[in-house]
């Protein structure tokens, strides 16, 4: 069981880890899932300014930071893990989820869908995409973490094994430098990669409010996906934020934040 910790200091047991911003209002709570190797903190910016409206919940999702670790990471699990988190907050939310948190949040919305008021999924489709990420999870077991006492440290040996500099930052975010372990289960992401990368058939479709907001710059959002999108999110709409990429929120948090804000208040 991970701990939800909130603003105020207090903590209660949920089965996801996570990071509470803001008190209750009349407006529903926002749910925030994390990306691949991500974490709840590393939305904190985000959370924070939307908070000044909404009580804003960000997760850690399992086999992730403090959450709870297991074999399984398909879709279902995650959503499942979701709805759990929701059903804590009065049984309904808004939804943001990024990369492999958004599959999970479209997952949710399929399997579980009245606990969803509006889904906003961040550069992700509901597809099958072949560019592994198993290339970062070799980089990280490559670390000898013996040799790391400051962040540099972990960052310099990931740059050796070819991991760009932005992608070294956000690794390192993970890195537990005094417990010399990754805070990720590496060995569950690599063995349930293939489900990380696909995505469940399930024979549903959700028809609440739907915004997939994209990276300029980003390849994971193709015209030809808009057809599979509309059969599972008929009210689907598209959006683009200019000159980020696929992490448009990392890139554009300004212009991320305002998209989000406006959908959500529309």
């Amino acid at each position: 069981m991970g701990l939800a910790v909130s603003d105020c200091g207090g903590y209660h047991g949920y089965m996801l880890n996570t990071i509470i911003h803001g008190e209750p209002t009349d407006k529903p709570p926002l749910l925030i899932a994390h990306g691949l190797y991500g974490s709840a903190r590393n939305w904190g910016v985000i959370a924070r300014r939307l908070s000044d409206e909404r009580q804003v919940v960000a997760v850690d999702m399992r086999n992730h930071a403090n959450s709870m670790w297991t074999h399984d990471h398909g879709y279902s699990d995650l959503a499942n893990d979701l709805a759990e988190v929701i059903d804590q907050f009065g049984g309904q939310a808004d939804v943001v989820g990024h990369s492999m948190g958004g599959k999970a949040s479209m997952t949710l919305a399929l399997l579980h869908s009245a606990k969803l008021r509006k889904l906003v999924v961040a550069d992700i489709a509901p597809v099958a995409y072949s560019h592994s990420q198993i290339q970062f999870i070799e980089a990280m077991r490559a670390v000898d973490l013996s040799r790391v006492e400051r962040r540099s440290d972990a960052e310099q040996q990931l740059a050796d094994n070819g991991v760009e500099k932005a992608l070294q930052s956000f690794f390192t975010q993970s890195l537990d430098i005094n417990g010399q372990r990754w805070l990720l289960n590496l060995d569950t992401l690599a063995s349930e990669m293939p489900k990380i990368m696909g995505f469940p058939e399930i024979d549903a479709s959700w028809g609440g409010q739907t915004l997939f907001l994209s990276g300029g710059e980003s390849d994971y959002v193709l015209p030809e996906h808009r057809s599979v999108i509309r059969g599972m999110f008929p009210s689907a709409r598209f959006a683009k934020i200019p000159g980020a990429g696929h992490w448009l929120h990392a890139e554009k948090p300004r212009e991320f934040e305002a998209a989000v804000r406006t959908f959500l208040n529309a």
